[in-house]
């Protein structure tokens, strides 16, 4: 069950960060500037996505080191080794 409320967390975030990625770009492109500006500005936006996400990839890492981490110290415990 956990596993499961993970998993769509997981997945809504990597949704709403796609989603965002696609209607940034759509904006940029749609926008009325000079073609080298826009293509500035997608680039900006494209690296403040990526860093974002790679924020939260590293967020989520962490989460399911300190979850595995919890585990073993658990069937430890209760298995004795």
């Amino acid at each position: 069950m956990e596993y499961e409320n993970d998993a769509r967390a997981f997945n809504f975030l990597t949704g709403l960060i796609c989603g965002a990625a696609i209607g940034a770009g759509v904006a940029l492109l749609l926008a009325p500037e000079s073609g080298k500006r826009t293509r500035k500005r997608i680039t900006r936006a494209a690296d403040d996505l990526k860093d974002d996400a790679s924020e939260r990839w590293d967020h989520i890492a962490d989460d399911v080191r300190d979850r595995v981490d919890e585990a073993l110290d658990g069937a430890r415990k209760r298995f004795g080794t």
